[in-house]
């Protein structure tokens, strides 16, 4: 799965040592790059709560993209490629809002073949005990790996 544009593409899904598809880098990116939009349907947190019952799955579904209070991106229904783009706690791009739109950016000057990453910065009400961790894994590999998905309740990394 290429995205093509009249210049070339400037990425490629493929296998990720990260977690099943990766984006990769097919040409260098400048740091700053708009890359990639996170599409798909748009729904109510009700909707993706009724779609998408992490409390009856062993691991939690991290397809989803908050916009506002009142709208999710559902990228598992007619989303396109940005859902590919795996998280890390050393991560080279950054999910940016914009009007509405979550739109997928350069952090850094991106070398071809490298995988596209951002930090998922997930945030979940409640005690994060081990368990809860636990279903929320990282698998980045990173040195700075905090070995899960979600936020420290300070909001650090």
């Amino acid at each position: 799965m290429t995205k093509a544009k009249s210049d070339g593409p400037k990425w490629e899904v493929r296998f990720s040592r990260i977690h099943g598809y990766g984006v990769f880098a097919a040409k260098p990116i400048r740091k700053g790059s708009r890359i990639l939009e996170y599409t798909g349907e748009r729904i109510t947190p009700d909707e993706a709560s009724r779609r998408y019952d992490d409390e009856a799955s062993d691991l939690a579904h991290v397809v989803l993209f908050t916009v506002d209070e009142k709208t999710v991106i559902d990228g598992g229904a007619g989303g396109g490629e940005a859902r590919f783009v795996n998280h890390s706690c050393d991560p080279n791009c950054e999910a940016v809002a914009r009007d509405g739109r979550i739109f997928i950016e350069a952090l850094r000057a991106i070398a071809p073949g490298e995988e596209l990453t951002y930090d998922y910065r997930l945030e979940l009400p409640g005690r994060h005990t081990r368990a809860v961790k636990a279903r929320y894994p990282c698998l980045c590999g990173s040195p700075n790996c905090r070995g899960t998905l979600l936020l420290t309740k300070t909001g650090k990394r």
